[in-house]
């Protein structure tokens, strides 16, 4: 039987995700101070991304999702290992999105990733510490130029 600590840390951890998943798909990227710890590592680049410091990723993403006038996130059925003030996570994601070329139609493509996570409770609640998203698969997706380096959104 689940302690109500675990119950608690489990809800937590779900609202934290879907916190993520509204500020991606919001672009509100100072939200994601609320997600992460400052000293986070995110790491994009098995889809293509980048990966660098929670910083370098908030200038970063708002160049990147540029080209793509809508997505969303859904994150669903996580695996949630709990260990006091830590925790490790895979979560499936399922990432609708749509692409605008520079010339031509928008064209909609769908990606299954996973978003590994290692959490740490702060005393402002859980936190990301650092985030692997991994690819899974992907349908339809366009031809797109790569996306920018790091430093394109200093």
């Amino acid at each position: 039987m689940l302690s109500l600590q675990e119950i608690s840390d489990r809800i937590e951890i779900q609202d934290l995700f879907a916190r993520y998943s509204f500020a991606i798909d919001e672009r509100d990227w100072d939200a994601l101070d609320t997600i992460f710890t400052p000293d986070a590592r995110i790491d994009y680049s098995e889809t293509g991304g980048a990966s660098g410091s929670l910083a370098e990723i908030k200038a970063w993403l708002p160049v990147a999702l540029a080209r793509f006038p809508m997505f969303q996130h859904l994150a669903a059925t996580t695996k949630l290992t709990l260990d006091g003030d830590s925790a490790t996570s895979r979560t499936i994601l399922f990432n609708p999105m749509t692409f605008r070329p520079e010339q031509g139609p928008d064209q909609v493509f769908f990606l299954g990733l996973w978003y590994r996570d290692r959490l740490i409770r702060t005393a402002g609640g859980w936190r990301i510490a650092e985030r692997v998203e991994e690819m899974g698969w992907s349908h339809n997706a366009p031809d797109m130029p790569p996306v920018p380096d790091l430093g394109a959104g200093q």
